[in-house]
């Protein structure tokens, strides 16, 4: 293969930042008779607030650090474990959720008050889970369901937090202060949203979210993993927004079905995984789309590629090459595949082939088509996609990404004149992309000689264009690479 540009790979790692812990809190109110001191109780591994979490693989932010509690070595900074008062005295800490605690002298509607110094009554204050659990369940019994269903989104939203207010005043009646917004926020999103993630799925710099079961949920911000503040209830908690997710799509997951990925109305990516399948609790990853897709002219300025290369890549797309991207998994190869299209002539007929949909083509002639898993009543798989454009008239055809079958349909589109089209695979390499599509080819079950697969790709695939992310996050064009022919053997 003839080596057009290969930059300098050699970047400086992330560091990690540390931030003190946060000063303990005062005692209880003057006045009143300190209890005899308490050993401090070492955290429980189970508890939200202390549990041990896995070291964050990359750096985190100072502002990002504040907000989830981060220490240098990416686990939770420790929190402050107050002593309680001996049994039957009067308690000093009520622990909450998400760092918040009930701490405030908020009065219940059942007349119990969280965080006061002065006698209970014998019954312990509801932590703030348990709080928005209650009034979670009592806003569902009050809602109108049916009426609720015929309305539109923004109405809905007004319905159900002028609903929210209203059991909030009602239930609590005093002592929430800041926390209160805070409280309606939550109920109006478990109610119409997806829980704690719906403020991560509305933060326009979050490009992909992962829940590693209830207690743990990680965002990815400028190609950084860091660990958010938000949380599930429990592992009901988290199946229950998996529920939500699949509605809209037909789709089911069960222990017998423990995989299943979906798509989100906004076109986000969605990936779920369940008990047994997973050892810790269900798993969510949601891979963000952007509707403001980047452009070439953008990615010159972020230093993802030179002007050189964009005007090389230009032209190849203009002179009908067919282009395999390459790289690794969101190293940016459906952005690469979306600047590349935006070169497409706007008379050319378009038809895309994915699993799931996402690409953003701009030219008024795009027909697009989207597989169907496997794990439905009537699996539609790419490879019957592809031969089924053959029959539409296309122009160019673009498969989203390649991954078994269908690698040797798009060899033959390639070769019976549908020039300059595109697909994406992963692999590491320009030659071991080559490798990867030969593999895919022979576990397709086709009988052909090794050397008549290799002729193949060799006559059809003009380019490959390799992408990675480097360990600070950014994403590169790292090769543009032009596919020849055959010396002997060995496609060049």
């Amino acid at each position: 293969m003839a080596l057009f540009r290969r930059p300098n790979l050699d970047q400086q790692g992330p560091h990690a930042t540390t931030e003190p812990n946060p000063p303990a809190d005062p005692d209880a109110s003057a006045g009143e008779a300190d209890p005899a001191p308490q050993p401090v109780e070492p955290p429980n591994a189970s508890t939200d607030e202390t549990r041990a979490l896995t070291p964050v693989p990359a750096r985190v932010d100072e502002d990002e650090q504040s907000s989830s509690g981060l220490d240098a070595s990416g686990g939770r900074t420790q929190p402050d474990l107050r002593p309680q008062s001996a049994p039957g005295g009067p308690i000093r800490n009520v622990p909450a959720d998400n760092g918040v605690t009930s701490g405030n002298g908020a009065t219940f509607g059942n007349g119990t008050t969280s965080g006061s110094s002065g006698p209970l009554g014998g019954q312990t204050p509801p932590t703030t889970t348990e709080l928005r659990r209650e009034l979670h369940k009592k806003l569902i019994e009050e809602i109108d369901q049916a009426a609720l269903a015929g309305m539109g989104e923004a109405e809905a939203r007004s319905f159900v937090e002028e609903a929210a207010q209203e059991l909030v005043s009602r239930e609590v009646t005093r002592g929430l202060g800041g926390f209160r917004e805070r409280l309606l926020e939550q109920l109006v999103d478990d109610i119409l949203g997806l829980g704690p993630i719906e403020p991560l799925l509305r933060d326009p710099s979050i490009a992909e979210i992962m829940v590693n079961g209830p207690s743990a949920v990680y965002i990815e911000r400028a190609g950084r993993l860091s660990l958010s503040a938000a949380q599930f209830r429990d592992d009901a908690h988290v199946l229950h927004v998996i529920e939500r997710i699949l509605a809209p799509t037909g789709r089911q997951i069960d222990e017998a079905n423990p995989l299943v990925d979906a798509r989100l109305p906004d076109g986000s990516r969605v990936n779920a995984v369940i008990p047994p399948a997973s050892t810790i609790g269900p798993l969510i990853t949601i891979r963000k789309f952007v509707a403001d897709r980047l452009t070439a002219a953008d990615l010159v300025k972020m230093g993802s590629f030179s002007q050189q290369s964009a005007s090389l890549l230009s032209a190849a797309v203009n002179a009908g090459l067919n282009i395999i991207v390459s790289g690794g998994t969101g190293s940016g190869k459906t952005t690469m595949l979306n600047v590349l299209s935006e070169w497409i002539p706007s008379q050319h007929r378009i038809v895309t082939i994915e699993d799931p949909t996402e690409l953003n083509l701009r030219q008024p002639h795009v027909v697009s088509l989207e597989a169907r898993p496997g794990d439905t009543t009537n699996p539609l798989h790419q490879a019957a996609l592809l031969r089924n454009a053959l029959r539409m008239r296309p122009d160019r055809i673009i498969v989203g990404e390649v991954r078994g079958a269908e690698a040797f349909d798009m060899l033959q589109a390639m070769n019976t004149g549908h020039e300059g089209s595109m697909s994406t695979v992963h692999a590491n390499t320009p030659r071991d992309a080559v490798r990867r599509i030969e593999n895919m080819v022979m576990m397709a079950g086709f009988e052909l000689p090794v050397k008549a697969i290799r002729e193949q790709i060799a006559s059809a695939i003009d380019m490959i264009i390799q992408v990675a992310r480097l360990r600070d996050g950014t994403r590169r064009v790292v090769a543009i690479s032009e596919v020849v022919g055959m010396e002997g053997d060995t496609v060049t």
